[in-house]
């Protein structure tokens, strides 16, 4: 092909769910709830823990750190598809696409990192339950966030100046709704090899390290259990890890099921599948995971709608 033919591209075609037409008001309607689900459902779980001071511990602050991720994750996406549908449009620009596949690795990258750490802090409150206070302070809390965010916005610098440096062609289409670092990487008109070895790296740095962590958090965790003689005092301590590990189950099975897709089978459309499960599913069963299993998450949120619903803003502003 033509150097010209792929220099300057300005954008992609997303090829989105499906290329049906019929099937663009269900996909529109579908995805919409699903968006407006689990931003409510999250921004619920960040005001309960904000306004609820029994929940301001260490592991409700990563819980809600985790909820402004989800909420921030999955508005890198589903909008731009919204869009499209409306407009029955598959373009997204050059800048648009960088955008999204830099915004995505950032806040996958960041559940992965905040799933990791909750694991950490369930370790501590139940093998040493004495000391939680004192290991699990406000200062370490807020050193493990900075942390994470440094080393996953340092990982999707690298991804975009690499990513800058590929070529594409003119007409290139992205088998998604919404450009994937791996997809992308597929349709580059140029060698990537330095991306891909790059992308193993972060792969490791991301996923297999936060995942060993959790693997021996929980590990840790069991053994304590054993040692235990109460069963009582087995049910409250495994109860309190319940929802966490439901989380990370969810997470990593849907990441997991996106990337041996896409290496077993050629099907784009089966691909875009496994993204959904990831990028939209996850973060919209995450709120009703913690609050469905917890209860104190719950007594929380029943607060809080209650106060809202006895003193309504709308009363408010009336009688002002």
């Amino acid at each position: 092909m033509e150097a010209g033919n792929h220099t300057e591209v300005s954008e992609f075609l997303l090829l989105g769910l499906s290329e049906d037409p019929e099937l663009q008001s269900l996909l529109f309607g579908v995805s919409l709830s699903m968006y407006l689900v689990t931003v409510l459902g999250n921004l619920l779980i960040i005001l309960a823990v904000s306004s609820d001071s029994r929940l301001h511990t260490p592991m409700y602050f990563f819980l809600s750190n985790l909820s402004f991720v989800d909420i921030c994750f999955i508005s890198t996406t589903i909008p731009k598809m919204l869009v499209n549908i409306q407009a029955q449009s598959t373009d997204i620009s050059y800048i648009g696409c960088l955008a999204q596949v830099c915004f995505s690795t950032i806040f996958a990258g960041m559940d992965n990192c905040l799933l990791s750490v909750m694991a950490y802090d369930r370790f501590v409150a139940i093998c040493h339950p004495l000391h939680y206070m004192v290991i699990m302070n406000p200062r370490l809390c807020g050193l493990l966030l900075l942390m994470s965010w440094f080393i996953i916005l340092s990982v999707s610098l690298i991804d975009i100046l690499l990513m800058m440096q590929l070529t594409f062609c003119i007409g290139t289409e992205i088998p998604n709704f919404f450009c994937e670092l791996v997809q992308v990487l597929r349709v580059a008109c140029s060698d990537t090899l330095i991306n891909n070895i790059f992308l193993y790296v972060a792969t490791a740095l991301l996923g297999v390290f936060p995942l060993t962590g959790i693997i021996f958090s929980y590990s840790q965790i069991v053994f304590s259990l054993m040692r235990m003689s109460s069963a009582g005092g087995k049910y409250k301590a495994f109860s309190t890890c319940g929802s966490h590990l439901s989380a990370v189950t969810l997470f990593y099975g849907t990441g997991l099921g996106v990337y041996l897709s896409s290496a077993v089978t050629h099907s784009s459309q089966r691909s875009s599948i496994a993204s959904v499960m990831y990028t939209v599913v996850t973060p919209m069963l995450n709120p009703f995971i913690y609050s469905l299993r917890n209860k104190d998450v719950k007594g929380a949120l029943g607060r809080l709608l209650g106060s809202v619903a006895s003193s309504p803003w709308w009363v408010t502003g009336l009688r002002t």
